[in-house]
């Protein structure tokens, strides 16, 4: 586990350029990769359960107005309709920005919760790094390859209630910070996205039925404290696959992140 350098702020205008030569090189990209991406709604019920997974929409949240989160849930409901029933076929790759576009006010995104530079901020849009994570953990308990995924470098909120490991979701800013996964298997997959009164709901569903099981496991948990007083988080996420008597296992990824809170806090009652 690599010790974290202190992190450097910049400034806005250079923050903003740089964003926007990211997006236009990822554009780019996408206009002359031979990449082939999902992009067509399923034309055929696919009933064979992969996986299932929610996340709760409204958490209260340390310093966060809840009308953040409130503009989250309208945020999630625009984007997903770019998501549900796409079908990922042999060979292909699902990117989640190629599919949502970018969040704009005209297509009626709100102002929702984001990080910059491990700071709680505001934005247009924010709030979708919910569906990366629940779409990253569908996507970790399966037969799918994640191609492309990040995790925010700080770490911002504690531990509370929290359903699975850290580090294990994905981070999202349009377009150049993506989640991707390619289907190398011989079947075909659709992501099913809808969301209830209280929670985002996601379940993958394949074509024909897989005969592996999949579990997430993590693994090499560690709290340091660095040379410059500040304290890091760092973990790895093993994939383990089970098909009749035999298992298999590999490191999916492997997180490395700042602490925004005291680590050792007792918990108070």
């Amino acid at each position: 586990m690599n010790e974290i350098k202190k992190p450097i702020q910049r400034g806005k205008l250079r923050q903003l350029l740089g964003k926007e030569y990211f997006i236009l090189k990822r554009k780019w990209h996408w206009i002359f990769t031979k990449k082939k991406y999902a992009n067509k709604i399923a034309k055929a019920e696919f009933e064979n359960s992969v996986f299932t997974h929610k996340s709760l929409i409204l958490r209260p949240l340390k310093d966060v107005e809840m009308y953040l989160q409130e503009n989250k849930r309208t945020n999630l409901k625009i984007a997903i309709k770019h998501l549900n029933e796409i079908e990922i076929k042999p060979n292909e790759y699902f990117s989640l920005w190629k599919l949502v576009g970018r969040p704009t006010k005209r297509k009626g995104y709100l102002e929702g919760l984001v990080l910059k530079s491990g700071k709680i901020d505001k934005d247009i849009g924010g709030g979708l790094c919910q569906l990366g994570n629940l779409l990253f953990w569908i996507f970790a308990h399966s037969p799918l390859t994640i191609t492309e995924r990040y995790r925010h470098g700080f770490d911002v909120f504690p531990d509370v209630n929290r359903k699975v490991p850290f580090g294990a979701g994905a981070t999202l800013s349009y377009n150049y910070i993506d989640l991707q996964i390619k289907n190398e298997t011989n079947n075909s997959f659709v992501i099913k996205l809808w969301l209830d009164k209280t929670h985002l709901n996601g379940e993958l569903v394949s074509k024909n039925k897989i005969t592996e099981s999949y579990s997430i496991e993590e693994r090499n948990h560690q709290i340091r404290q660095q040379f410059w007083g500040g304290y890091s988080r760092h973990n790895q996420i093993f994939k383990i696959t089970k098909k009749e008597s035999h298992e298999s296992e590999k490191m999916i990824v492997e997180n490395h992140a700042i602490m925004m809170y005291e680590p050792f806090l007792e918990n108070k009652k």
